[in-house]
């Protein structure tokens, strides 16, 4: 077993301990203590880093019989060592995981919404409810909880067995045995947990529900406490002061000049459809007016630049409607869309020219008898339309 310094002192940075074991873990090396104040991950929060003598401590891990193993980028020389924690990740992570504690309580306390998980990533934590919950319930558990912080309210340790500590009103039932540790914010929650907590809940400096969303029946809660609300602030402050110079707007008319901005562009873009659909029927006209005999087909067999797959579909239909016709058409570069179309009138089938072309030139595609697509061509364009002529030629 190793004795965890953290239990007691979660402000601990430094530590003096003894090596009992030195092994490998997934092929890095790897140390056992005596003691420690390196957290492994657990409970949702993740391991500490730092460094055992000149050794950096790579990942913390608990094994199955109690001890703590510590993988490192090399083993120690010796097997007394000193440890240091990075200290700004784990009071990053205290800050997270008591502001977790009290919004999980708020929502307990003033929504009626449990906390069935708890997840502390490297930018955001998340805690997902067991119930759906109103914007206007959010807001008002992360009022609530935000008046604790403020309140400053100490947050202590505590030790009680099983037994005990079911009787002493814990947030959610543990389901652990033995000794439990308990963490106590002051007349507000109780819960077993063996995370790093800080001392006071000012300390969190605040708490800021980023963003939400519909989960497995539930309400995933995204946060950020203390320094990581502060990154978050000075993002969004950014990206508004962005938005507002773009925009020549102030900030509280943000919203509504995006969604003029998105109106104006779906009119535009209806406009853009409308007249790439004209043009591109005048553009069929004139390839249909230049087309060639091709056995038994008159055939256009054309390379056009600057047409997406849509626009070429629309000008090989506008082709395929003169009596006798094929269009054989491909983007630029080949690997751009290909498009085979004819008339209802004309013996050949489009799929089956557009299988020959692909497996001579590489790609994909398939389609109707009249009307088939694809690409991904690896073949120069000119080769691709011989082979669309010889292949129509021949069973045209």
């Amino acid at each position: 077993m190793t004795d965890r310094l953290y239990y007691n002192d979660p402000y601990l940075r430094e530590f003096d301990a003894t090596i009992v074991e030195r092994t490998t873990h997934e092929g890095k090396a790897a140390v056992a203590l005596d003691r420690t104040a390196f957290y492994p991950t657990s409970g949702g929060q993740p391991f500490d880093v730092g460094t055992l003598a000149d050794a950096t401590v790579t990942d913390v891990l608990d094994t199955e019989d109690g001890r703590v193993l510590h993988v490192v980028d090399r083993a120690p020389a010796d097997d007394a060592v000193k440890g240091t924690i990075d200290w700004t990740r784990r009071f990053d992570h205290m800050q997270q995981h008591t502001g977790q504690h009290v919004l999980s309580a708020a929502f307990d306390r003033f929504v009626g919404a449990r906390t069935e998980s708890f997840h502390l990533g490297a930018d955001y934590a998340t805690i997902d409810l067991g119930r759906d919950v109103s914007a206007a319930d959010v807001a008002r558990a992360e009022a609530e909880a935000n008046r604790v912080v403020w309140e400053d309210r100490p947050v202590s340790i505590r030790f009680a067995s099983a037994d005990e500590a079911a009787q002493m009103g814990l947030r959610k039932e543990s389901k652990r045995e033995g000794t439990l540790r308990l963490i106590d914010v002051e007349g507000f929650d109780l819960s077993a947990c063996g995370g790093t907590h800080v001392a006071r809940t000012g300390a969190i400096g605040i708490i800021a529900v980023s963003a939400t969303e519909r989960f497995r029946g539930g309400l995933r809660v995204t946060f950020l406490c203390g320094g990581r609300a502060l990154t978050g602030f000075r993002a969004l402050r950014d990206t508004v002061a962005a938005g507002v110079r773009a925009l020549s707007v102030l900030p509280a008319e943000l919203p509504a000049a995006i969604e003029r901005l998105q109106g104006e562009g779906r009119d535009v873009r209806r406009q853009i459809k409308d007249l790439q659909g004209r043009l591109a029927s005048h553009e069929g006209d004139a390839l249909a007016d230049g087309a060639s005999q091709a056995g038994a087909v008159t055939l256009v067999a054309a390379v056009l630049s600057g047409w997406d797959a849509a626009a070429l579909k629309t000008i090989a239909a506008r082709i395929a409607e003169r009596p006798g016709h094929v269009a054989v058409l491909v983007g630029d570069p080949p690997a751009a869309p290909i498009v085979v179309a004819r008339a209802p009138d004309a013996p050949v089938d489009a799929a089956a020219v557009l299988k020959q072309i692909v497996q001579r030139h590489g790609g994909k595609g398939g389609g109707r008898p009249e009307l088939a697509q694809g690409g991904g061509l690896t073949s120069p364009a000119a080769d691709v339309l011989q082979s669309a002529r010889d292949v129509i030629a021949i069973h045209g």
